[in-house]
C-alpha cells in the first residue's frame, strides 16, 4: 500500500527537500506540494492523500486552521511541522487534530519513520512527552471539559483504557497494568476510539482530561 503524502511548507527549500526524501520511498508518494494552508486544505479535499505534512506557520491560512478543516473534512491524518520543540501553538494544534509533530531539522530517516508511523494510525508522540504536552496544554486552557456522559458508550475495562492511555501509558504498559496481552490492548484502544470518534492516541489523551475522567495535573500512576 502507497503512503500519499501532500506537504505544506512556506518555505520552498524545506517543502522540496521533505518532498524528495519522501518520493524516492517505495511505499511513499508526495502528490503535491504547495506553500500555505489554504492550497493545503484544496489539495486534500481534491487529492484524498492518506497524510499531510503542514508547517504551524503559513500564509493565508496558517497550519492550525488548516489542520481543524482537513480534520474535520476528511479522514487524512496531519503532522505540524515546527521550528520550535516549545512552540506555544503545539496544544492548539493537538486540538485541532494533528497527530503529531515533527522539527523541521528532523533526520531524513525520522522523518520517513514518522509517516509510516501515523499511517498506520499510531501519534507521533512517545507516551512521556505526549502526557506532558497535555498536562501542559489542559493546564494553561480554561476550556470547558465534555461531558463525562460521553463516556458512558465504553465498557468498564475499555474506559480503564481510556484512563490508561491519558496516563501516557504505551501499550505495552497497559497490558502489564490490565494483565492482559498486548492484542487484546489494541482491541480496547481500537473500541475506544471508534466509540468516541476519536482520529488517535493523542485525541484520546485530549478526551481523558476533558471529560474529566484525568485531572490536568495528576501524576502518571495515580
Amino acid at each position: 500500500m502507497t503512503i500519499r503524502v501532500v506537504v505544506a511548507d512556506d518555505q520552498e527549500l524545506v517543502r522540496s527537500g521533505f518532498a524528495m526524501i519522501l518520493d524516492v520511498q517505495e511505499d511513499i508518494e508526495v502528490v503535491a506540494e504547495v506553500g500555505d494552508g489554504a492550497a493545503a486544505v484544496e489539495a486534500v479535499a481534491r487529492l484524498a492523500p492518506d497524510m499531510a505534512l503542514l508547517d504551524i506557520r503559513m500564509p493565508v491560512l496558517d497550519g492550525i486552521e488548516a489542520c481543524r478543516a482537513i480534520s474535520a473534512g476528511s479522514a487524512c491524518r496531519t503532522v505540524m511541522l515546527t521550528t520550535f520543540d516549545s512552540d506555544e501553538y503545539v496544544y492548539e494544534a493537538l486540538h485541532a487534530g494533528a497527530s503529531g509533530f515533527l522539527l523541521k531539522d528532523v533526520r531524513r530517516d525520522d522523518l520517513v519513520h514518522a509517516v509510516r508511523v501515523v499511517a498506520a494510525g499510531e501519534s507521533l508522540l512517545a507516551p512521556s512527552v505526549a502526557r506532558r504536552l497535555i498536562e501542559e496544554y489542559t493546564t494553561a486552557t480554561a476550556r470547558p471539559c465534555l461531558p463525562a456522559d460521553r463516556l458512558e458508550v465504553l465498557t468498564a475495562r475499555e474506559r480503564e483504557t481510556l484512563l490508561h492511555l491519558g496516563r501516557g501509558l504505551s501499550n505495552a504498559e497497559i497490558a502489564a497494568s490490565l494483565v492482559v496481552s498486548e492484542h487484546t490492548v489494541k482491541s480496547h484502544v481500537g473500541n475506544v476510539l471508534a466509540k468516541l470518534g476519536l482520529r488517535d492516541r493523542i485525541q484520546a489523551v485530549i478526551c481523558a482530561y476533558e471529560t474529566g475522567l484525568i485531572a490536568a495535573g495528576t501524576p502518571s500512576g495515580e
